[in-house]
């Protein structure tokens, strides 16, 4: 796409949670590489009573954004639309980059006339409703994924480079290194597993008794290394429970440190262990091989972290692709079916180094 002006102002529309964030880091890296002497702003929704998005955590002073615009997630008050629209008329974007979920077609031209009414002069990333989807790679029996999806949206622009570990950097500085490493304290430097088995989504939630079992096992097959708990403070007690006969050295990291902070922290593992989630994308993107028992709620491939080390226990059900948050009638059995000893096996690959596994199994 070539520009008869000069991008002085970008406006980014991407809503979610840290691991959302992290998934869009390469199109982050794309603007920054195309347009460094533009300021940068990402409109995303604010936790409920914070000053800040949970992308600030991820981004930080990383210099891919430079300052964010509040959005109320589904909103209907027309005050509420009329004072973003003026906001976005006062910021007078030269390009609106649109880097949203999969939505229903109505949802996205109603985004696409409410930009245009706000001011927006030029919009990237919208494009036919059978385009917006994640296309299905018949070869590898996956559909591509998150971050793949949104850097063919946008690649009008140019490649984003999902591939290439150089555009997942979040550029820790060296500040956040020495607080990931003051965290861990006497098992810096020594042989680490980090694991974060929290989660809010009770269909993405393996167990705390199965987090348990694993630990105990690991364990005692790896008496020279030391755990790392990390998450949110409402994940301490069960990353405590999940620790209990941990043998080794050990430190419950949760709710002590930014998300930043603990991607320092996760820079010292052989292995991140967890759900799917924040965390896990997290460790993905400062190149640590994730362990991970998937729910089968989303379609395989969409959500796995980036990168070919990973070990991804997925069990595909009939119920496959429910994208259910709260499973009650099948009662979690894509999980619940993972058993403890896959979970060691898939661990021991990846401490081993040996090639990721992502293939789902079909149960």
């Amino acid at each position: 796409m070539s520009f008869e002006e000069p991008v002085k102002k970008i406006l980014i529309y991407r809503l979610g949670s840290l691991g959302d964030t992290v998934v869009a880091l390469p199109c982050l890296h794309l603007l920054a590489r195309l347009f460094p002497d533009a300021e940068r702003r990402l409109l995303t929704n604010f936790p409920v009573h914070a000053k800040a998005p949970a992308a600030a955590a991820v981004l930080g002073s990383s210099g891919l954004v430079h300052d964010y615009m509040r959005y109320a997630a589904g909103t209907r008050n027309p005050l509420e639309l009329l004072r973003l629209a003026m906001e976005i008329r006062s910021f007078r974007p030269d390009l609106l980059v649109y880097l949203m979920h999969v939505r229903g077609w109505n949802t996205v031209v109603r985004d696409r006339a409410f930009f245009k009414l706000a001011g927006a002069r030029r919009l990237v990333g919208i494009h036919g409703e059978s385009e917006q989807k994640h296309r299905f790679n018949a070869v590898a029996g996956k559909r591509e994924s998150e971050a793949a999806r949104l850097a063919r949206l946008i690649a009008e622009l140019g490649d984003a480079r999902a591939d290439d570990a150089a555009n997942w950097s979040l550029s820790l500085s060296d500040a956040e290194r020495a607080a990931g490493t003051a965290a861990l304290g006497a098992l810096a430097g020594k042989p680490l597993i980090v694991c974060g088995p929290g989660t809010k989504m009770q269909a993405k939630d393996w167990g705390q008794e199965n987090w348990r079992a694993l630990l105990t096992r690991l364990s005692a097959e790896y008496p020279q290394h030391g755990l790392a708990l990390v998450g949110a403070k409402e994940d301490a007690p069960i990353a405590e429970f999940a620790a209990a006969e941990w043998s080794g050295a050990k430190v419950n990291l949760c709710g002590k440190l930014t998300p930043r902070d603990t991607a320092a922290v996760m820079e010292h593992g052989q292995i991140f262990m967890g759900p799917d989630s924040g965390p896990m994308h997290m460790a993905a993107s400062v190149g640590v091989p994730c362990v991970i028992p998937f729910s089968a709620a989303g379609l395989p491939g969409v959500w796995y972290p980036t990168g070919e080390k990973h070990q991804i226990v997925y069990h595909r059900t009939s119920c496959s692709g429910c994208g259910l948050q709260t499973c009650t009638v099948e009662k979690r059995r894509c999980l619940t079916s993972i058993t403890v000893t896959e979970m060691a096996e898939a661990a021991r690959r990846a401490l081993n180094g040996q090639p990721g596994v992502n293939a789902p199994i079909d149960i």
